[in-house]
């Protein structure tokens, strides 16, 4: 019977400890990962385009801007040039508009006014102190935070990364794969998957071909650009010889008539008739690659 009793009590007592243990451990707050700062540059405002990144949604982080960052904007719109003048109320203007941004997270930290060491050194200083990273496009400063193994986000570095790999002008050889929207174009890839319409080569699908590109566009489905076949086969032509009249006097050319004149006019309305609808044709061709 005591036996019993104490079995009881036993299991009574370890009822109530794991009960607790559960209530302890459900009501204990779970830790939230905290996103580092990133503390922006007067650089970066002045230059702008920090606007577009955040507006994208590759900010992840809180964009950290230090009181003594807009107190030099503040100084060099009071006391500098015309030039640095407009360039720094610029930059005030986009510290506006980054703080009304609703997807992007803005805090004005409150370090002073007036950076006593400089700018770069406060940063730097607040980056390592708070475990978080610098926004710049200067060059030193950003050679300084690598150094100190500050993580660096510089603008310029992304701008050179989304740049076109390929500019008008340039050669390389291209494998035509499929048709083009008009009849006479080829279409091939490059590796990173940037679509290449080819003109007058319908006749090359299948062929690897040296091509040169005219011009690239950036739709909503991405990067497309234009190329044209680079014939390496062209006859060499021969020396025009000078047209001579019986008595070896030189031809005078015929002056133009009425119907030369109407000739021409009807020749430049069906260029620009051309032109149109080329281009009407590149618009349909846009509006198919973004709709895929």
């Amino acid at each position: 019977m005591e036996l019993q009793i104490l079995t009881i009590i036993l299991l009574f007592i370890i009822t109530i400890e794991a009960t607790y243990l559960v209530t302890v451990n459900t009501k204990r707050p779970t830790r939230k990962r905290e996103k580092k700062p990133i503390f922006v540059d007067t650089s970066v405002l002045i230059d702008g385009r920090i606007i577009a990144v955040a507006q994208s949604g590759f900010i992840s982080g809180v964009l950290s801007i230090p009181r003594s960052v807009i107190g030099e904007l503040q100084f060099l719109a009071d006391n500098a040039d015309t030039e640095k003048r407009s360039r720094a109320r610029h930059g005030l203007d986009i510290v506006a508009e980054l703080q009304n941004m609703p997807n992007v997270k803005v805090e004005i930290f409150q370090d002073g006014s007036r950076a006593k060491e400089g700018v770069d050194e406060r940063l730097l200083y607040l980056a390592k102190k708070y475990h978080g990273s610098v926004c710049t496009i200067d060059y030193n400063l950003n050679k300084v935070a690598l150094v100190e193994k500050i993580s660096v986000l510089n603008v310029n570095d992304l701008a050179m990364s989304l740049r076109m790999a390929y500019l008008p002008g340039e050669k390389m050889l291209l494998e035509l794969t499929q048709k083009g929207h008009d009849g006479h174009q080829a279409v091939g890839h490059l590796t990173d998957g940037t679509m290449v319409v080819v003109e007058h080569a319908s006749g090359k699908i299948n062929q690897t071909v040296e091509i040169e590109f005219i011009r690239s566009l950036q739709t909503a489905a991405g990067k497309m650009m234009f190329a044209k076949l680079i014939d390496n086969k062209k006859p060499i032509s021969s020396p025009k010889k000078q047209n001579r009249n019986v008595n070896n006097n030189p031809v005078k050319p015929v002056e133009a008539t009425g119907r030369n004149i109407q000739r021409s006019l009807k020749q430049n309305y069906q260029r620009k008739q051309y032109i149109s609808k080329s281009s009407q044709k590149e618009q349909d061709l846009i509006d198919l690659v973004n709709h895929q």
